[in-house]
């Protein structure tokens, strides 16, 4: 049974009346009432495009989550929370009144965004939260704080952090990152929000595991931080990789084959990403044994603040420029290099994106668009050229000669494409013999004033090519056009 204080501070919660609690922790400087009413809520109203008719507006819609305050008019969430947003709106604990909002810089790729609201007057005086300097260490209590779907009040779920963790984030598809697993309910409208050990954040809530009971998941410190810095001058410059694929080094048989010492660590190299940062430095079939310093194990973890994490987590916490210093075994030799490490934006074509209108060219009933990962999952390719084009584009260099795969990836009715539906999901190798590197070559080399009498265009992994008459393409472009509704033949 609850006392008369519980009593008040369980109401007061609730209907987001002010509580007068003590700090929650020893020497903390904020109370609950401080750091509640930091916490907002946020409304967005998005704008997500339509792959199958990238002509159009796109679908509507629109979803809540959570933020806070980290600085002056700066309001930290999820960049989940704001993705394809048309209309973003924050409210303050306890208040109807909206405020609007806009995105000053989003990370997609660790599900990160900084807000600012157009007029601040109305949450000056409110505290910042602050950062807590590191992870929480396993079997701390934290607690989660935010606005999950069911209700317009502020909600507090308490847990445990349970794992500590090196994984993939869900907002990209790609990406992995520090990861802190706890016991807490992190549900819908949680995102965004702080997780706290007293006064301070030490995480911000993202994501849940939908086949387990009470176990989400938060962005830590590290992750917090690095975005924080990287935007100090103004823009997101995003994360940078090592570029080196590896595999555990766990059976002896493969060691002594390495002519290793059963007790050896390191990782075997499996592969090096052409012009990534370790291209030309590392060799397949290398055993990577530390990094700036630290021992790497058999499972390509090290060591940091007393947990062992992946190797990775070195990367991480730098950014581009920065050095990175290998040690490494070739030929029962030890050497020791550092590298510097360069941004890779080649290899986004693998992470879904956001806020980003679709690129294509349409014409004579005919689709083209470049093969990314949206497109990948819109139309799901399934030939097996166009999929394996797709899952070597870096690893076998493709980036380096086509900007863009062009996929057929759609062939409308019409008499001029009789028969022609079958090549739908196939990637243009050549338009009139000229090989294809772009959507936007593909398009000029369409569009030209004076065409050969017939246009051929060829396909990766088909001997069978498509071929139109030149002298109806206008026709049969506006004849379908003006069937489909299409006001835009093109955004390139």
């Amino acid at each position: 049974m609850m006392d008369l204080k519980q009593f008040v501070l369980f109401f007061s919660l609730i209907w987001g009346l002010p509580v007068f609690s003590q700090s929650l922790s020893e020497g903390g400087t904020l109370t609950n009432t401080e750091i509640y009413s930091s916490v907002v809520r946020i409304e967005c109203s998005t704008q997500v495009f339509d792959y199958q008719q990238p002509w159009t507006a796109g679908r509507f819609g629109g979803g809540i989550g959570t933020g806070f305050l980290v600085g002056e008019n700066r309001f930290l969430t999820n960049a989940h929370v704001v993705s394809n947003a048309r209309r973003i709106i924050i409210n303050k604990r306890g208040s109807d009144v909206k405020y609007p909002a806009r995105i000053l810089h989003v990370a997609h790729d660790c599900d990160l965004a900084l807000l600012e609201v157009e007029d601040f007057s109305a949450f000056e005086g409110l505290p910042y939260l602050p950062i807590a300097s590191d992870v929480p260490l396993l079997e701390s209590e934290v607690k989660a704080v935010g606005y999950p779907v069911g209700g317009n009040r502020l909600s507090v779920t308490r847990g445990v952090v349970s794992r500590i963790d090196f994984r993939g984030y869900a907002h990209s598809q790609l990406d992995m990152h520090l990861i802190v697993q706890v016991d807490a309910a992190i549900n819908p409208g949680n995102s965004g929000g702080p997780v706290l050990q007293g006064d301070e954040v030490v995480g911000v809530a993202f994501q849940g595991l939908r086949s387990a009971d009470n176990t989400g998941y938060m962005i830590p410190v590290p992750v917090i931080e690095r975005f924080m810095k990287d935007v100090e001058d103004g823009s997101y410059d995003q994360y940078v990789d090592l570029g080196a694929s590896r595999f555990a080094l766990f059976n002896p048989a493969m060691k002594k084959a390495l002519g290793l010492p059963s007790d050896a660590p390191g990782v075997l190299v499996s592969d090096v990403t052409l012009e990534g940062p370790c291209d030309g430095v590392l060799e397949r079939g290398d055993v990577l044994v530390k990094i700036d310093g630290k021992v790497i194990d058999n499972a390509g973890n090290i060591e940091i603040a007393g947990e062992k994490v992946l190797l990775d987590e070195i990367v991480e916490r730098k950014f581009a420029g920065d050095q990175v210093e290998l040690s490494y075994l070739r030929d029962g030799q030890l050497h020791t290099e550092s590298i510097t490490l360069v941004p890779f934006p080649a290899s986004r074509v693998f992470a879904l994106s956001y806020d980003v209108k679709p690129r294509y060219y349409f014409t004579a009933g005919l689709l083209f668009q470049p093969l990314d990962y949206n497109l990948y999952a819109t139309y799901k390719i399934s030939n097996i050229s166009a999929r394996r084009l797709f899952n070597n584009y870096i690893e076998e260099g493709i980036f380096k000669t086509r900007e863009d795969l062009v996929v057929l990836t759609q062939v409308f009715d019409d008499q001029l494409t009789t028969n022609h539906k079958g090549l739908a999901g196939l990637v243009v190798s050549s338009v009139n013999g000229v090989d294809i590197t772009s959507l936007k070559q593909l398009a000029e080399l369409l569009s030209q004033e004076e065409l050969p009498e017939y246009v051929e265009i060829c396909f990766e992994g088909s001997k069978k090519p498509l071929i139109l008459p030149s002298a109806e393409l206008s026709a049969a472009s506006e004849r379908i056009s003006a069937k489909l509704g299409i006001s835009q033949i093109s955004n390139l």
